[in-house]
């Protein structure tokens, strides 16, 4: 089917197939009743478990027993590593081995006290074993530990590897918690601490004489914050920042990084993301933050489209070919492999559908494209849902990802049903009976992540806004 476009009339609006509202907006992405200045969240993330004397002592004794630790934050390795790889294993356990000797003298780097706790919160968040009220107490009690210690040490004055890591992990943890609010203003102080640091620079230019590992240390670093303000930029439509850069790509090297892990896709993982990020950092992001179009020229679409399959070529075999039998078979022997799989799938076809999707008074909507790059995305979503179900439902990026495709799929559909000389085609083409059953199947999953006293309000709220479209 050639490109055509689908919204036509006075009230159709640029975009609109393909919208991701900010974060100022009703999008139903949280309770319909918040009524906070964003719209997500209406209370402060962190408790105030603190006295004005505790100092970081009182931090250091609420941590679990060493036993309790050591499982919670092998389930951070386990679930939240493989998707953000940034924490250096072997040189943290080091650190944290000691951590445990020197902790009763209280000789102890506050802000790696801050990552601690901020890594059994997460790692808590991915338990399966307690209920979800319990999870989510104790990861937010462990996540106020982690703030009141990048405090004591003074994290607004002061930046460091750890309390940057720290910053990043904490991001996730208040976007997990149903508090995109307060992960995107503290996203913004996080934004200015990496800047300050240097990050964004050469580490061969501003930290000379540092070892390959710190160097390395410092790029990784670099990308986990890029890739935080990027794809979280895309969701809520919101002006990227870490625009200034001249860390690069290929200096990243495997060698060193592998020293951590021993699966070789990791490097490749990072590689890819990155790559991908600055793509749509450049051409997604900050036209979209302005509501102006992505292309204005079809010869310009047709070149990011290049671009984009370009990044996808360079992926290596294991997150390109892959099916829902094949990616279910390799979960038996390397999840690591499948969760950075089905992240990076979700990335790059969401993104392709914004650009599929985008329309100027020059550009139609590429309806095929749309539909194709969508249920690509969020199949990667069902195949989380259906290989890591409680991984599924604490990732807010993935799972509002797949929410907005399912609205994408939705209103292409829709418009497409008022088009008089695709009505036929409608009944006769499998690729829209395939994007009907998309959304069916997301509505079936909400429904599934709704059930119970403790079921998500976000989901209840999709369900209702997904079944109008059929």
């Amino acid at each position: 089917m050639a490109d055509r476009g689908i919204l036509t009339g006075d009230t159709a609006t640029r975009g609109s197939v393909a919208s991701s509202t900010g974060l100022l907006s009703n999008i139903p992405f949280s309770h319909p009743t918040a009524s906070n200045v964003f719209g997500i969240g209406s209370e402060h993330p962190f408790a105030n478990y603190w006295t004005c004397e505790g100092g970081l002592p009182e931090v250091i004794g609420v941590l679990p027993e060493k036993l309790q630790a050591d499982i919670l934050l092998n389930q951070y390795f386990e679930c939240v590593d493989p998707v953000y790889p940034m924490v250096h294993s072997q040189s943290f356990y080091a650190e944290y081995e000691n951590f445990w000797i020197l902790k009763a003298s209280g000789q102890c780097d506050a802000s790696f006290v801050a990552l601690l706790f901020v890594m059994l919160s997460l790692g808590t968040q991915f338990v399966s074993t307690t209920s979800p009220q319990d999870r989510k107490q104790t990861a937010e009690f462990y996540a106020s530990a982690g703030n009141q210690a990048l405090r004591m040490s003074s994290y607004l004055s002061t930046a460091s590897i750890h309390s940057v890591q720290a910053m990043v992990l904490l991001c996730y943890f208040l976007i997990n918690d149903n508090h995109a609010s307060d992960g995107w203003a503290f996203a913004g102080i996080l934004m200015r601490q990496a800047y300050a640091m240097g990050l964004h620079r050469d580490p061969n230019i501003v930290t000379p004489d540092a070892t390959p590992f710190e160097k390395q240390q410092r790029r990784k670093l670099w990308q986990a914050v890029l890739l935080q303000d990027t794809f979280l930029t895309v969701l809520l439509s919101l002006p990227p920042s870490a625009t200034h850069t001249d860390v690069r790509i290929d200096d990243f090297t495997e060698h060193s990084y592998n020293i951590a892990h021993s699966d070789p896709t990791d490097t490749a993982y990072i590689k890819g993301s990155w790559m991908l990020a600055n793509l749509v950092q450049e051409t997604i992001c900050s036209p979209r933050s302005l509501d102006l179009p992505i292309c204005s020229t079809q010869r310009q679409k047709s070149k990011l489209v290049a671009d984009f399959r370009s990044v996808y070529r360079s992926f290596p075999d294991v997150f390109r070919s892959w099916d829902q039998d094949s990616i279910a078979q390799l979960a038996s022997s390397n999840k690591r492999v499948v969760r950075q799989t089905l992240f990076l799938s979700s990335n790059y076809y969401h993104n392709l559908m914004l650009v599929h999707a985008s329309e100027s008074p020059d550009v139609p909507v590429n309806i095929r494209g749309t539909l194709e790059a969508a249920h690509e995305a969020i199949t990667a979503f069902f195949v989380l849902f259906t290989l890591f179900d409680t991984e599924a439902r604490v990732w807010w990026v993935f799972n509002h990802r797949a929410f907005l495709e399912a609205l994408c799929i939705g209103g292409v559909l829709r418009e497409a049903a008022r088009d008089p000389a695709l009505a036929d085609q409608m009944v006769r083409d499998p690729l829209f009976s395939k994007a009907k059953a998309d959304i069916t199947r997301m509505i079936q999953i909400m429904k599934i992540m709704s059930d119970g006293d403790l079921g998500s309000d976000a989901a209840r709220t999709r369900v209702s806004v997904l079944s109008e479209f059929l």
